[in-house]
């Protein structure tokens, strides 16, 4: 009807399109409510605390253990499993000797069987429990994301917020160097688990924070620890436990005028290595981690860095295509971040197979911090090419 009318200026219209605005509303509420926790106890609402820090360095993964006794000094209904969590304390020794301090019913070890681990987890999570429950790697979630996407993440929109399982599934990944321990599948896990959180942060102590944060809160979600900050050297927070990191807020980890360069987890850390070679030769980036992809950027920082940088580059350890195409879409049509560029989009991503063995696989299979300084210099080559002369 109103498309037959849409000439014409006459009351029914106007009286038609508030009906069809207020059934919009319902609608909302009748099909697509839910996805995420609608309740005060979102961990969406949870207030940040940031960390104290003491003059003391400690390896990442020493922060992350300590947190973790905090958490089970704390929470009596927090448990942790996995293959090699309990015994051994985990393979990155980020549990170490927790199991001797808390028991092998809260800090336990299963199987090879990530499929199970997570379903144990979701009925733990549904029974008023708060399991934190462990995949070894990153890869190792494809034989998961079945029981994750139909089950885990659709659970609150299936029930209109009638039932809850808000377990923590806690992997590790990106930057190993080998065939099935160095994929970063991320484009599939943010498109199959909508109804989780998906954090991403490059540094332990984040990670920490985001435990600290998620169990406050009644959501599913996926943390993604940085495997090259487990031997990383990082100040120890006063406040463990207590310190949070918000979900959907990035970080500007280096201020710049002349480019805005997007990353995530481990690949941030070598971006932040090819800016300090940029400001060699003058070319000062705004370096932005995102910290989670889902929630993303909720505050809109990265359009806000477009508006005085007018370049972007997205840097991402995914295949093209991934994770780099979410971004890019989350920046130029949800954030209307087009409205303030100068050149055209870049995405840099690895290549479009399993990254090849060893060091000089990761080099060659996934962006270094040549791949990001030669892409950074080329859009900046492309807007004053007297400043910045061609290097190839």
């Amino acid at each position: 009807m109103l498309r037959i009318v849409r000439a014409e200026d006459i009351p029914a219209k106007a009286q038609l399109v508030n009906w069809l605005a207020v059934a919009k509303v319902a609608n909302h509420e009748r099909y697509s409510s839910t996805l995420l926790s609608e309740f005060e106890t979102s961990p969406m609402n949870i207030e940040e605390v940031k960390p104290v820090f003491t003059d003391r360095m400690e390896d990442g993964r020493i922060i992350l253990r300590d947190n973790f006794i905090k958490i089970f000094e704390r929470y009596p209904e927090v448990l942790t499993f996995g293959e090699d969590t309990g015994n051994i304390g985990g393979v990155n020794q980020s549990l170490e000797g927790l199991q001797e301090q808390f028991g092998e019913i809260r800090v336990s070890d299963t199987g090879i069987r990530e499929n199970t681990i997570i379903g144990q987890g979701i009925g733990m999570a549904l029974r008023g429990l708060r399991p934190i429950a462990e995949i070894q790697y990153l890869d190792y979630l494809l034989y998961c994301i079945q029981v994750m996407s139909d089950d885990l993440s659709t659970l609150q929109y299936r029930t209109k917020g009638g039932q809850k399982a808000p377990l923590i599934i806690r992997t590790r990944g990106h930057r190993l160097e080998g065939i099935w321990h160095s994929g970063s599948p991320m484009g599939m896990i943010i498109n199959a688990v909508r109804g989780m959180h998906v954090c991403v942060p490059r540094n332990l102590t984040d990670a920490a924070g985001f435990y600290n944060t998620l169990l406050r809160g009644d959501d599913p979600a996926l943390v993604i620890e940085p495997l090259n900050g487990y031997r990383t050297k990082e100040k120890m927070p006063a406040n463990l436990g207590e310190f949070t990191t918000a979900l959907g807020v990035p970080e500007i980890v280096t201020e710049g005028s002349d480019i805005t360069v997007v990353s995530y987890g481990s690949t941030c850390n070598i971006a932040e290595q090819a800016v300090k070679q940029l400001l060699e030769v003058d070319i000062a980036v705004e370096l932005i981690d995102v910290k989670t992809l889902l929630p993303f950027d909720i505050n809109h920082m990265i359009t806000e860095s477009l508006e005085t940088t007018n370049r972007l580059l997205i840097v991402d350890e995914d295949v093209p295509g991934g994770a780099s195409a979410y971004i890019l879409d989350e920046i130029l049509v949800k954030q209307k971040g087009y409205y303030h560029l100068d050149a055209e989009p870049v995405t840099l991503s690895a290549k479009a197979h399993r990254p090849a063995y060893g060091t000089d696989g990761d080099y060659f299979s996934k962006p270094s911090a040549d791949d990001i300084f030669d892409a950074v210099y080329s859009i900046m080559n492309e807007a004053d090419e007297d400043k910045y002369p061609a290097i190839y």
